[in-house]
């Protein structure tokens, strides 16, 4: 027989932030709990509103599992004297195991004879185990923050307020903080009140009748459609942002749309800023039209149901219009203050105590990006457009707007920037620098954005990893690994003529100037681009088989856009039609071989015959395409491999006809030495030898 299991722990108010994990917590922690104690299950549901957390396990059996164990004891040897009477190590073993030394069995392991003791554990009774398995496992759960209450030593991510625990029908008991468990739960905090659950399985049931919907895939299905339902009414365009609609799923037990106004003449503002207003401070959905632009309207979820929404409107109508006339005021005094006395602000914002102010790190992002436009060929305009964009890309900050909203750095700088009449091109780099700012936004459009954004980020990372403040594990406090992969970001997207180690010159050098490297250039170098080659890894993982991503990376990684276009141009060759397999095969058989060489440089004179002569011929001509690559065809990553293809041949017919290891000592070293030059040709591609073949 088989009986539901229910566990809830209601609670104070949890911080919707903490609530799917919690949730998510507490169902694996109740899988595994029953797996290890052996009893059988059909699956585990999880709930959670802002009052409480809950699992249902279905089908939970009422009996473990009984169990046979066999468990290896000494060796015969050990275990039986020379009258093959059992010795004392036999003997205990056999009371360690709770067996009769007659019980042993002998079996053989690697040509040894051991005892063996069979167990058998008769299953307990579910019951039994519940009351203190199902205490343990809220005891061991953990949160980001926790507290403690009253008197008791217990800590918690809120204080348990009740707690029901039903095994079928009856009562699982067992206390907590004094709170003894039940069959007593509490509905909405306003609209429903206590009922008690009769059976586990009522569970869902019983709470809808209290107005709490538990399911958080049901609560989100029906706020998205009551939202939705609102946008096809009226013809608007609510935006819905993933992380917004998650935190409100976990705010309400009854979920509620409605829609408030807001006067138009807010939207003198930057959309950005109401948007981010309402969002941060309100929790609302901004509503936009067809062409994406604001309308002044909010969209918000009432914890309740649909009696009076007009008076709820007007409450929350009246707490955003506050909201909105301090952000409209925060907008009106920052444009009174000029960039020249913004930036002299910063000289007293301090970045980091051992890199200076945020001053200082504006001034080494301009000599950065000034060295930046130079290895790139800007043209005038833009190099002064880069340096301007950079000597003020960091005057927001300062800023009354920017310090009650952290998110808009950049997005007010573009805007206060424009209406100081700055380029149209600096300003729009005010704003890029930061891009991109997580993992799948778009890098900087221009080409000023991208050098500047390419400084910022170097800084930073060149400057902790010149401090000794380097990422580990889990520990990047700075974003450090976040801002590398934007910078690889940049460079594939725009293709830039630039490598990593060029970078990384160039910062090195700024901050040595600054005084403020703690190690030396090399061991901050070598850290970079230990620290580089995982970011493009993972760049590459995301599109190509590993073996392929090790290959292309041994060739080197340094030039962003070539070894991308190298690993998909490998790819191709793999998975297209054709002899690659074996042309792979060729390349390997010359690397094995030119590892034998002593590095001394091919003599076409020394040449015997006809295989090594076209060999030669067809290197030479590989060495010419290559040069003009060089010239004017960078990233023509399919030609060079096809060109490095057309090696096989020759390649091949050399093994058939030429001895490589011949007698005579020069012929010898001059056949090494032609296949060590092609095999290096062959790894600035890739190293073919890390390629797996199914």
């Amino acid at each position: 027989m088989a009986k539901d299991l229910l566990l809830e722990i209601g609670l104070e108010e949890v911080p919707a932030r903490f609530l799917r994990a919690a949730m998510n917590q507490l169902r694996e922690k109740t899988e595994k709990w029953l797996d290890a104690s052996r009893l059988g299950y059909d699956t585990v549901e999880a709930y959670a509103t802002p009052r409480r957390l809950a699992v249902l396990a279905r089908g939970v059996a009422e009996k473990q599992e009984d169990v046979s164990e066999e468990v290896k004891g000494p060796s015969r040897k050990i275990a039986q004297d020379a009258n093959g009477e059992w010795t004392k190590a036999a003997l205990g073993f056999a009371r360690s195991q709770g067996v009769e030394a007659s019980d042993f069995t002998f079996k053989e392991l690697a040509g040894v004879e051991y005892i063996y003791a069979t167990k058998s554990l008769n299953g307990q009774e579910a019951s039994a185990l519940l009351p203190e398995g199902l205490k343990s496992l809220i005891s061991s759960m953990s949160f980001p923050k926790n507290m403690r209450w009253s008197t008791y030593d217990f800590k918690f991510v809120r204080p348990i307020r009740w707690m029901v625990a039903l095994f079928g029908e009856e009562v699982v008991p067992f206390d907590i903080t004094d709170v003894h468990t039940g069959r007593v739960t509490r509905g909405h905090r306003f609209l429903g009140g206590e009922t008690s659950i009769e059976r586990a399985s009522d569970y869902v049931e019983a709470l809808r009748a209290q107005h709490v919907i538990a399911n958080v895939e049901e609560r989100q299905a029906l706020i998205l459609k009551q939202i939705r339902d609102l946008a096809e009414e009226r013809n608007w365009n609510i935006a819905i942002k993933d992380d917004l609609l998650e935190e409100v799923v976990f705010l309400v037990e009854t979920p509620t749309a409605l829609f408030g106004t807001f006067e138009e003449s807010f939207l003198n503002i930057p959309q950005d800023v109401l948007i981010t207003s309402m969002r941060e401070h309100q929790r609302y959905f901004p509503v936009l039209d067809a062409e994406g632009k604001l309308l002044p309207f909010f969209v918000t979820v009432r914890n309740g149901d649909a009696k009076s929404l007009d008076v709820i409107a007007k409450g929350n109508e009246k707490v955003l219009r506050a909201r909105l006339s301090d952000a409209k005021f925060f907008y009106e005094e920052d444009q009174k203050l000029p960039i020249a006395d913004a930036l002299s602000k910063l000289e007293n914002v301090v970045f980091h105590e051992e890199l200076g102010s945020t001053g200082d790190k504006v001034r080494r992002i301009r000599q950065t990006a000034d060295r930046i436009a130079e290895l790139l060929n800007l043209d005038s305009e833009d190099k002064q457009d880069v340096s301007r964009a950079a000597d003020i890309c960091k005057f927001d900050l300062v800023t009354q707007m920017v310090y009650e909203f952290p998110e808009l750095q950049g997005v007010m700088g573009e805007d206060y920037a424009r209406k100081a009449r700055e380029k149209e091109s600096v300003a729009r780099a005010v704003f890029e620098h930061y891009q991109p700012r997580f993992a799948g936004e778009s890098v900087p459009a221009s080409i000023v954005g991208s050098a500047v954004s390419l400084a910022d980020k170097l800084d930073a990372i060149v400057g902790f990893f010149g401090i000794g403040i380097i990422p580990t594990g889990s520990q990047d406090p700075y974003a450090l690994r976040r801002q590398a992969a934007g910078i690889v970001q940049i460079l594939l997207d725009h293709k830039l003529d630039l490598t990593l180690d060029q970078l990384f010159d160039v910062s090195i050098s700024v901050h040595e100037q600054a005084g403020n490297l703690k190690r030396t250039a090399d061991e901050v170098r070598s850290d970079l681009r230990d620290f580089f080659e995982l970011r493009v890894k993972k760049l590459l993982s995301e599109t190509l088989r590993y073996d392929v991503v090790d290959a292309v990376i041994a060739a080197g990684f340094g030039d962003v856009p070539a070894v991308v276009a190298r690993g998909k141009a490998l790819m191709n060759g793999i998975s297209g039609e054709g002899d690659f397999k074996i042309t792979v095969e060729s390349f390997t058989r010359t690397g094995n071989l030119a590892s034998k060489s002593d590095g001394s440089s091919v003599q076409p004179e020394l040449f015997e015959g006809e295989p090594e002569q076209e060999l030669f011929r067809a290197w030479q001509e590989l060495q010419q395409q290559r040069a003009s690559w060089a010239n004017g065809e960078r990233g023509a990553a399919e030609a060079e491999l096809g060109a490095l293809a057309g090696l096989k041949q020759p390649i091949t017919t050399f093994f058939d006809r030429v001895m490589v290891m011949a007698e005579d000592e020069k012929v010898r070293a001059n056949r090494l030495a032609l296949l060590a030059a092609i095999d290096a040709d062959l790894k600035r591609f890739a190293d073919f030898g890390k390629l797996v073949w199914q």
